[in-house]
């Protein structure tokens, strides 16, 4: 039997969460379809800067969370071939923590009204049926509604439908883990990073006893699928890359849980293919990686999912409360301003990501690395901060 949605969501991530959130923060209801049959929460934790904090205020989260996360302080860039400090900065007038994402999806769920969230849900494909969409899940069931919003993650089918190519592959991979140290890590508030050697590792404490690190290298697909099925190989291939860390850093890898440990590809839409690209069509559009898959060199992908998720929301909401146009009109009108918002914002941070990234993974040269230490990571880390100060605004509807 089909089913008739006004408003539907593919994906229950960060984006679809915020978005589901928003709008129901403007009184209106829609369904999120998540293809897991849970709340996802693959990554375990992302750096959260000013911007996303604006975006947590809006749908009214942003207090539950700073309660269960530490504020960092400072940050400090490191080379590991030197050891020695590059890049320092103390937080003065940022909000910067260490979001843990199961903490943050559940306290968006938590808001949501019953019912909100049908899982194992997986949509295959798109149809059109006059100015509704009729989505299709892998059960067979049939969605039919007035607005569909792609929340679905880097191989989105909606972007697909949208005309968008699968994202690209930047020939380096990063290894996400968490590690929970029953004793106390004692690093402090302060994010540590460190770069060469073709590398780039970071540890961001949480809390006084977790910790979320990454690393980032030059990858080949072959080796990935290798580390990928194996845990423990992931591990040990990580602590053999960090010789030069300090030992308190080192115990934190050491300490890692296997189940806590994973490793991907890391992938981006071309910002071209943004530039050209259709955002929306009609009453279609996309959000979070489905919309900009980027590097998370300036760590700001999970936090550009929570600014589409307002910036939608309010978007879509301002249009259905207008008059004058037919109803299929304003949702399509709502979704253009969406995409006009958004699209520049997109293109500026997947740019600055891939930039960055590049210049701080590749070359192990002596120049390169004298060039990285005294210059570019200086220049990058004011980059990031100038990216970390975007207000995506209220949710309130003119």
């Amino acid at each position: 039997m089909d089913i008739v949605e006004d408003i539907v969501i593919a994906g229950a991530g960060l984006a679809g969460l915020t978005t589901a959130l928003g709008l129901h923060r403007l009184g209106i209801r829609s369904l999120v379809l998540e293809a897991s049959n849970r709340l996802r929460t693959t990554g375990f934790a992302f750096l959260s800067w000013n911007n996303a904090w604006k975006a947590l205020d809006a749908v009214g989260v942003g207090e539950t969370l700073r309660q269960q996360h530490k504020q960092f302080q400072s940050f400090g860039g490191y080379s590991l071939v030197s050891g020695k400090i590059n890049s320092e900065l103390l937080f003065k007038e940022h909000e910067v923590r260490c979001l843990k994402r199961q903490l943050l999806v559940e306290a968006l769920e938590k808001e949501l009204p019953s019912g909100t969230i049908r899982y194992s849900s997986k949509v295959v494909s798109i149809e059109e049926s006059g100015h509704f969409k009729l989505v299709h899940l892998a059960d067979g069931t049939i969605i039919k509604t007035k607005v569909l919003i792609g929340c679905d993650g880097v191989n989105s089918v909606v972007a697909k439908w949208l005309g968008f190519d699968p994202p690209v592959f930047t020939g380096r991979s990063a290894i996400r883990a968490y590690a929970d140290l029953k004793g106390g890590h004692g690093l402090g508030p302060k994010i540590s990073m460190f770069f060469g050697n073709d590398i780039r590792t970071g540890y961001l404490p949480c809390d006084d006893q977790t910790v979320y690190w990454f690393l980032a290298y030059n990858a080949s697909s072959n080796q990935d699928k290798e580390l990928e099925e194996n845990p423990a190989k992931l591990k040990q291939f990580a602590l053999s890359k960090i010789g030069n860390l300090p030992d308190k850093l080192k115990s934190v890898v050491e300490g890692t849980q296997l189940d806590s440990i994973i490793t991907s590809p890391l992938r981006y839409r071309r910002p071209w293919d943004l530039l050209w690209g259709n955002i929306s069509k009609g009453n279609v559009c996309v959000a979070g990686d489905a919309l900009h898959p980027m590097t998370p060199d300036i760590g700001q992908g999970g936090c550009a999912a929570l600014e589409d998720g307002v910036v939608l929301s309010r978007c879509l909401a301002e249009a259905l409360s207008k008059s004058g146009e037919e109803e299929w009109k304003r949702i399509e009108m709502g979704l253009e301003k969406y995409s006009r918002e958004r699209r520049w914002r997109s293109i500026e941070l997947i740019s600055t990501a891939y930039a960055s990234g590049a210049i701080q993974n590749r070359g192990s040269g002596k120049i390169m690395n004298f060039l990285r230490d005294k210059f570019l990571n200086k220049f990058f880390l004011g980059l990031m901060l100038g990216r970390a100060s975007f207000d995506c605004g209220k949710l309130s509807v003119s």
